[in-house]
């Protein structure tokens, strides 16, 4: 390890363009550097791939990279290419003569990493040996695993390649994995003795909520409708799931696909292709979309069903904000989710485990507590406080004594002779007269027919899916789903336990709905940025991301380098990239400096104007005629010219008895920020205008 200790820094800024390590990153390389094999548990966006691809750097010979899917081995391998990185990846979608070139470029040690699916590895006998090999890599290593979410047998040749190459280091890459996971991935790699490095698995960017799954697609419109321009991925439980609510997004004007392995190889591809080159917006997908997808600027994610265990669906929600900017995930929880993947699960060899990951799924959908505390919680991590970046955080729920709610849900169930599922049961509680209520003659039969008809539908939902989260009711899977009371029941109906419920939240107040807009001509430095990163990818055939990702883009808006010297402190620019996009992103960035500056002169010739015409005695109504503009920005700018000191009788625009008025009212509301606050103090009788002149006065004279 010690003649590659001081090549380390210098390596990462030159290809990578950082100038530290994320924690546990340099721990980790210096492990592979030297010799030792490692497991690694780092969650997605955490910085997995450059634990092996910059010791493959320094190593002398090869890298072996074991990959799931064609699709991850080509973005990860044409991100390498951009940053000047020898990589290839050898699998069937290529010819016999580009496997040539490849065997030869492993000769002549010209390759120093190469990508490869398990089920190709014996295609590649000839050069699994020392004299070509320096590192193996096991990327998505919790596909080895029965006890994992994405096994696949595939996987589980993998073990030999420790007794083929002894002294070779291994290194086991996964985004999650629980205990079981992690000590079956070493056993079935034969590294028992392999270091394991568990990374924080909080990804404070990625703000997490959970809805109910009423009028779903309403929802996803007005959501996405409230994030223009941004990339964003819904995951569904099958693949017609995916056609149909693409198909409905591009009813509402949305660039939308689907993406599922009923599709030809043709149309995955193109479907993948125009979501990495940003023509597309939306990717509707089944799981499987992602795991090979490193697009640095997928904004949201969202899960149209209910995720099957923990570990799938935060190594989902991970595809979002893998550049360190906010991020959304919002998962849409119903019990007919439950019900669905119950019977998936109930068919499965390990179905026992199965069962146990969807109840611990269902328990973090259903939490009325810091979901990221639970989420941690899964992988063994202990958050101290509340994230405060949930739904829970934000909005804590409202409970209240709903014991007359249970009490009139629960005699219901028992007067249906428990053999009635959730919907018949709110049927009757709401006295609907449908066909099953009537050929059942329930209308006429069950006292408690109608008893809760001034509940709606959706809140009876909400109240009886919180029954049997605390257990006063469960659901009999292996009864068609009838709700069934339980122990617990009793204590309710007959010795009068109080029940405490949660109100339900009224989705539409928290939801922002937006017109579909055109895209408007950029008007901010990042934008210009963005457009230059997108017309770049275009002209080059590579996704924007791998040109620079947003975060980068955002730290030039910030810091504005005008050199070759500054763009190379910039995180995310190494010397490659500064040498290939420097001088157009310098020109870019000078060019609306430039423009700003001139607008800046503009601006102050607009209030000389204003000011000279002021002077000579017209008054606001008669300037804001003459310029051909608002009365309000004729104000602003006199007030502008108060604040710098000009000859401005300010009182002529406002009378003395406001200003103190407002002054008495800063003290009372202890100096708050904005002007809602007074606005609302004065009972909405003093307008916003008077108001904000007044505190520009009252800064002023003090």
């Amino acid at each position: 390890m010690t003649q590659y200790k001081d090549k380390l820094f210098p390596t990462l800024k030159k290809y990578f363009g950082y100038d530290s390590f994320r924690a546990q990153q340099q721990e980790i390389i210096e492990s592979v550097l030297s010799g030792h094999d490692n497991m690694v548990i780092m969650p997605t966006g955490g910085g997995k791939s450059i634990c092996f691809q910059l010791p493959a750097l320094l190593l002398k010979g090869l890298t072996l990279v074991v990959s799931p899917l064609i699709a991850l081995m080509k973005d990860q391998v044409d991100g390498l290419k951009a940053n000047g990185i020898a990589a290839n990846y050898y699998n069937s979608s290529q010819s016999a003569e580009e496997h040539q070139q490849i065997f030869e470029d492993i000769y002549n040690h010209k390759l120093k990493l190469l990508y490869v699916a398990p089920e190709s590895l014996s295609l590649l006998e000839n050069i699994l040996n020392e004299k070509y090999i320096s590192c193996i890599a096991i990327d998505e290593a919790h596909c080895i695993s029965s006890w994992g979410h994405d096994f696949r047998p595939s996987y589980q040749q993998l073990g030999y390649l420790k007794h083929k190459l002894p002294n070779i280091p291994i290194i086991a890459l996964t985004a999650t994995a629980d205990k079981a996971t992690r000590a079956d991935i070493v056993q079935q790699l034969n590294i028992p003795n392999a270091k394991q490095f568990i990374a924080s698995f909080d990804r404070k960017n990625i703000e997490i909520e959970v809805r109910p799954a009423n009028d779903r697609i309403s929802q996803i419109v007005k959501f996405i409708r409230s994030k223009p321009n941004e990339a964003g991925i819904i995951y569904c439980l099958s693949r017609k799931s995916t056609e149909q609510i693409a198909d409905k997004l591009q009813i509402h004007g949305i660039k939308a696909s689907s993406y599922h392995a009923g599709l030809s190889f043709d149309q995955r591809t193109k479907a993948q292709e125009n979501f990495i080159f940003d023509k597309t917006q939306v990717v509707c997908a089944t799981v499987a979309f992602g795991m090979g997808i490193d697009k640095s600027n997928v904004r949201w994610v969202i899960h149209y069903n209910m995720p099957k265990n923990i570990e799938g669906y935060y190594q989902e929600i991970g595809r979002s904000g893998r550049d360190g900017l906010p991020a959304n995930a919002l998962l849409f929880h119903s019990y007919a989710d439950v019900i669905q993947l119950r019977k998936f699960a109930d068919g499965a060899t390990n179905s026992e485990v199965q069962i146990a990951k969807l109840d611990r799924m269902k328990q973090f959908s259903e939490a009325t507590t810091c979901r990221r505390k639970i989420l941690l919680s899964y992988f063994g991590e202990l958050l101290a406080t509340n994230c405060g970046n949930c739904d829970v955080c934000k909005n804590p729920p409202e409970f209240f004594d709903g014991t007359i709610i249970a009490q009139k849900a629960l005699s219901t169930i028992a007067r249906l002779q428990e053999k009635e599922a959730t919907g018949v049961v709110i049927d009757v509680l709401r006295g609907a007269k449908n066909a099953t209520i009537i050929d059942k003659r329930y209308d006429s039969t069950i006292k408690t027919y109608g008893i809760g008809n001034e509940v709606s539908w959706k809140d009876w939902q909400h109240y009886i899916i919180q029954l049997i989260n605390q257990g006063y009711c469960e659901i009999a899977f292996h009864k068609h789903n009838a709700l069934q009371l339980t122990d617990f029941s009793k204590k309710v109906l007959f010795e009068g336990e109080k029940v405490k419920l949660t109100k339900p939240i009224e989705i539409s107040k928290n939801i922002v709905g937006k017109k579909a807009t055109r895209l408007q001509k950029p008007n901010t430095l990042f934008e210009r940025l963005r457009t230059l990163r997108h017309e770049i990818s275009i002209a080059q055939n590579i996704p924007a991301y791998l040109v620079f990702n947003d975060a980068t883009l955002k730290e030039m808006e910030r810091v504005r380098p005008l050199s070759e010297s500054d763009f190379l402190t910039i995180s995310g620019v190494g010397q490659r990239k500064m040498e290939v996009y420097g001088d157009q992103f310098i020109a870019e960035i000078l060019a609306f400096t430039n423009e700003k500056l001139k607008n800046k002169r503009q601006k102050g010739d607009t209030y000389k104007t204003t000011y000279k015409l002021y002077k000579e005695g017209l008054t606001i109504e008669e300037i804001a005629k003459k310029r051909e503009l608002s009365t309000n920005t004729i104000l602003s700018h006199i007030t502008k010219l108060y604040i710098e000191g000009k000859d401005v009788d300010i009182y002529q625009h406002i009378d003395k008895k406001d200003v103190q008025k407002i002054k008495d009212a800063q003290k009372e509301l202890k100096n708050p920020e904005g002007l809602k606050p007074y606005f609302e103090y004065f009972d909405k009788k003093m307008d916003y205008g008077t108001i904000r002149l007044a505190l520009t006065i009252i800064e002023k004279e003090s």
